[in-house]
């Protein structure tokens, strides 16, 4: 099996707007660029607003430019990971009206719904009404999805325990099996789940080793510039810590579907930007991109998808994310311009190399005794992690 190369996908132009101004241009244009860098998987997101507007309706326009996508997808021999339930993301929940819960507050991550900041946070999804409006939606989904190989696995969502964590571990396991049974049994293809660094650092009610039983592989998140236990802000082995801990307690292999770091401004000394977050400037960016690629193929991960696609242009800094996140501009493959950026041909390089996926490197730890070990656990295990 080739250890799988492959970028998470927003459009420049419209970045979470995509759904609302679906341009198919640019979009086509797009795949067609990161199949010539040899960029096999794309990941992408369905806002669960652009699909579901209300408790019971499913947008048919929003089923068709799925439909679409995933045609233009296996049209350019790509594979897909289509992540419902956005939900989190780069900071911001956008949510549906019908899903908020007026009353408990939205925490730390604003709300967007309806375009508009709202005061509350979402409902308990993981059960009830909404869990029911949620495998509606998988139905209609995965009938778009029937039949296409292009679909290397559905992605539950993005971060999701940023939206709520879970009453419990077992109510995150009764959600991601009720979900990956709704997508698996109509479309006969995988299913994975977006968990994150903070899933395995902070205690969330979330257990890989349960929450992951019905997945065909586990997927991981992971930044060094977002981890305080990181050495410095290039300390390349936070990716492959963060994906050792989510194989050993899921018990299965890892896609690392997420890792990163944002472009400082043009002009400024590398480090600190000028809204002062951690970043690298371009050469750094792409040195880091290889050494935390060979780092997880050394250690038997699945494959390894860059955030993200592309920067954003100016015209949407008055925006959310950007206009409280200015760094989520600057994560891209790509500047807004269009052009490359050096790691762009970094990543290209190393795809071509084609490896295969090697034996997993273990890094057996107790996850219940991690648990009740946090937060001392995290530096301890990294310690002994750094020292195999």
């Amino acid at each position: 099996m080739l250890f799988l190369s492959g970028v998470n996908y927003w459009p420049r132009s419209s970045a979470m707007g995509m759904w609302k101004r679906f341009d198919r241009g640019e979009i086509a244009e797009d795949l067609g660029h990161i199949a010539a860098l040899g960029l096999g998987t794309v990941r992408f997101f369905l806002t669960w607003e652009d699909f579901a507007p209300d408790s019971t309706t499913i947008d048919s326009r929003a089923l068709k430019h799925l439909s679409w996508i995933l045609e233009e997808i296996s049209a350019k021999s790509l594979n897909a990971i289509p992540t419902l339930f956005t939900g989190h993301m780069s900071g911001v929940n956008w949510l549906p009206h019908w899903t908020l819960e007026p009353g408990r507050p939205a925490e730390r991550f604003r709300t967007i719904s309806g375009n508009q900041p709202q005061p509350w946070g979402i409902g308990d999804f993981y059960t009830g009404p909404l869990l029911h409006a949620q495998q509606r939606l998988a139905r209609e989904v995965a009938a778009c999805g029937q039949g296409c190989e292009a679909i290397l696995a559905w992605d539950l969502g993005n971060e999701f325990s940023n939206l709520r964590c879970p009453s419990s571990p077992a109510a995150a396991a009764h959600w991601s099996q009720t979900l990956s049974h709704e997508l698996s049994s109509r479309s006969r293809r995988p299913v994975t789940g977006g968990t994150h660094g903070e899933d395995l650092t902070s205690d969330r009610n979330l257990r890989l080793s349960s929450i992951a039983a019905p997945w065909e592989f586990a997927t991981m998140h992971g930044y060094s510039v977002y981890s305080d236990f990181a050495r410095d802000r290039l300390d390349p082995s936070v990716v492959p810590f963060l994906h050792g801990l989510a194989a050993g307690f899921a018990g299965k292999p890892v896609l690392f579907s997420e890792y990163g770091n944002p472009a400082c401004l043009p002009n400024t000394a590398p480090s600190i930007d000028q809204n002062g977050m951690a970043c690298l400037d371009e050469d750094e960016m792409s040195v880091y991109a290889r050494a935390v690629f060979d780092r997880l193929h050394a250690d038997g991960a699945l494959g390894a998808l860059w955030w993200c696609w592309a920067d954003y242009p100016a015209s949407l800094t008055h925006l959310p994310p950007f206009d409280e996140a200015p760094h989520e501009l600057r994560f891209g493959l790509i500047r807004s311009d269009g052009s490359e950026k050096p790691v762009a041909q970094t990543l290209a390089n190393l795809a071509r190399e084609a490896r295969e996926v090697r034996p997993p490197r273990p890094f057996m730890l107790d996850e219940d005794r991690y648990y009740a070990e946090l937060p001392r656990a995290t530096p301890r295990a990294y310690a002994a992690f750094l020292a195999r």
